[in-house]
């Protein structure tokens, strides 16, 4: 039993509680009254997955499916990994102890393109074939979801089918599609066929992919009628979609422990750089009654005293005022503190922090992106000086000391100015501070994180090539050197060698696969953590498979060149992002897409106009 031998190994790894299951909240089923047994996966360790609002959504609504039981599954960290190879444990359901190649349906989320050799680390620990073309009847059907899959072409090779945009209604179509083939007894390729059928089903193997002398792609051929493009799924009425109200609750203190409601879905700003704000197009709001009763039922139910209000930019929710005032008697009650996790500069008040301060302080952060207004106007984050001075005031008025902002390095047009002016900007709000009569005791601190910029497909910056490594260094060097001018400025930013893999893993095509199976061979794992993080490994394996970095990473895109992506439609159209790309080189901003249409499609995918703009 895999039971007695987890008890035998379970007391020498690391946080054991992480492969135990049996949390408040998770479901059991009787197997012998599902069609379809699923397996959710995310490819990270526990801590993290349990963090993850998506899997807490999709676990809930296939389980309240009598005919489908969703189970959870995370990576194992490096000592488990070891002890399960030693011990020759396969990987297992933590509901039920299943081992993975036992269930029906391995479904995956693609959150990170770091995580990608995680995906073969729990293939390897479940005995089932990498490679989709070497499974049989018997194994089960690997299929992915989430953002990354807006190019999976990486990872095509792996996976039987993609599942493109919202899971919601699609994942439990895949399950009763599967489970009425299964019914039939029909092959895995006549049970791909009918599943390729199902809005924002992909199957990578029905497309063919030929490629010019120059490493480019020349044509993508179609079989078996596949679409194309293949549109992603979208919940339509998502303002009134119900959310989960129950959640497992975590043995382990996850990343973000807390209640989580999602108020919104998409984003109205189009930050050019923002691969987020346009894949998850159109934006719809929720029911602000729906919010609050389901928000008070969330927390009372997990035992949770806080609940974040989560979305791409929740002060955008046209009602957010109204919620925390509904929501304002049962938090202050149950000692509930209300968390706003994605707030912008340009629409911070003091009605927020005074409604959202009541139990307790939680951390500001806000991200200005860029140091300087010409650069924030390249990247259209409609945010000026003026606006993160005001919100600096009304944050220091509110009792806060410590403020936190995210900017980028690399992004396009910057020169070294911009570099410099990620500091002045610090500089300027801790000057703020000071120049405050009333401002709160204690002296200020401003923490700046530097990640560096990757081009990502759907967005109007897919065409732009990232900057090298070399270049980064230089960058990270001069900022360090602005940085001394303040003791109370703090500065940390990330290794450029993940940033060159994350960059060639998001533009990268089918060739890659090869790259990532031989990483993952030379001991690639967990690749985003920096601990663990092998850029010899990853560099051997490029170099194996005469693979250039810089052909993905660093080079400008043609715009009439065929993109590993451009046969999957996730709303928007390239025709807008190279419309939209145009106006970043002139430093044209674009208003918020509620106040002005820009034809970026995403309507199509509602058979509506997003927003009745005489409203506006």
């Amino acid at each position: 039993m895999i039971d007695n031998k987890l008890k035998s190994i379970l007391l020498s790894v690391q946080k054991p509680a992480r492969y135990t299951g049996g949390e408040p909240g998770c479901i059991i089923k009787n197997k012998e009254d599902i069609d379809v047994h699923f397996a959710f996966c995310f490819p990270d360790t526990y801590e993290v997955g349990m963090s993850h609002l998506g899997m807490k959504i999709l676990y809930d609504a296939m389980n309240k499916q009598d005919n489908i039981w969703c189970e959870r599954v995370f990576a194992p960290w490096t000592d488990m990994h070891a002890k399960m190879k030693e011990n020759n444990i396969p990987l297992y359901t933590l509901e039920s102890k299943t081992p993975l190649n036992e269930v029906d349906i391995i479904g995956f989320t693609l959150q990170y393109e770091l995580s990608y050799t995680n995906i073969l680390q729990v293939l390897d620990l479940s005995g089932i074939p990498f490679m989709s073309k070497d499974r049989n009847e018997n194994h089960p059907l690997i299929i992915a979801g989430g953002p990354c899959t807006c190019n999976a072409e990486p990872v095509a090779d792996f996976f039987d089918i993609m599942a493109l945009g919202e899971g919601e209604f699609m994942n439990i179509e895949i399950c009763n599609v599967y489970a009425d083939c299964k019914k039939k007894g029909l092959s895995r390729l006549e049970t791909l066929k009918a599943l390729s059928k199902v809005e924002g089903v992909y199957v990578p193997s029905f497309y063919d992919i030929e490629y010019k002398e120059d490493g480019t792609i020349k044509s993508v051929n179609p079989l078996y009628g596949a679409p194309v493009p293949c549109n992603k799924a979208i919940v339509r009425d998502f303002a009134n979609h119900p959310f989960p109200t129950e959640t497992v609750v975590p043995m382990l203190t996850a990343i973000h422990n807390r209640a989580m409601v999602e108020v919104l879905r998409g984003c109205i700003r189009g930050c050019r750089f923002c691969q987020a704000g346009f894949i998850y197009r159109p934006f719809r709001e929720r029911n602000v009654d729906m919010l609050n009763q389901g928000a008070y039922d969330l927390c009372k139910n997990t035992g949770y005293e806080e609940v974040s209000l989560t979305s791409l930019s929740t002060s955008d929710h046209s009602q957010l005022e109204k919620l925390l005032d509904d929501m304002e008697g049962w938090t202050q009650e149950q000692k509930v503190n209300i968390a706003l996790p994605s707030l912008r500069v340009d629409n911070f008040s003091e009605s927020l922090i005074e409604k959202t301060t009541k139990i307790r302080k939680s951390g500001l952060t806000f991200a200005p992106e860029a140091g300087t207004q010409r650069l924030r106007d390249i990247i259209n984050k409609n945010v000026t000086e003026e606006e993160i001075e005001k919100t600096a005031k009304i944050a220091f008025a509110g009792g806060y000391t410590h403020v936190k902002l995210y900017f980028m390095m690399g992004l396009p047009g910057e020169t070294m100015e911009d570099i410099k002016g990620i500091i002045d900007t610090a500089q300027k709000i801790i000057d703020i501070f000071w120049s405050m009569p009333n401002r709160p005791k204690g002296k200020p601190e401003v923490s700046i994180s530097v990640a560096t910029f990757i081009p990502k497909p759907f967005t109007p910056f897919q065409f732009f090539g990232q900057n090298d490594s070399e270049l980064i260094k230089e960058k990270q060097a001069y900022l360090l050197e602005c940085a001394k001018v303040n003791k109370r400025i703090k500065v940390s930013y990330n290794d450029p060698q993940t940033s060159i893999i994350e960059a060639v893993l998001a533009r990268g095509d089918r060739r890659l696969s090869k790259v990532i199976l031989d990483a993952y061979k030379g001991g690639a794992m967990f690749d985003s953590w920096y601990e663990c993080f092998k850029y010899d490994v990853w560099q051997k394996a490029f170099a194996d498979n005469n693979i250039d970095t810089a052909f993905y990473a660093n080079r400008f895109r043609p715009y009439d060149e065929i993109n590993p992506w451009d046969h999957i439609n996730y709303g928007v159209s390239k025709k807008f992002l190279i419309e939209d790309y145009e106006r970043s080189l002139q430093a044209i901003t674009s208003k918020p897409c509620n106040k002005q249409c820009y034809n970026c499609g995403a309507n199509k995918l509602l058979g509506r106009a997003c927003f009745e703009y005489n409203k506006n």
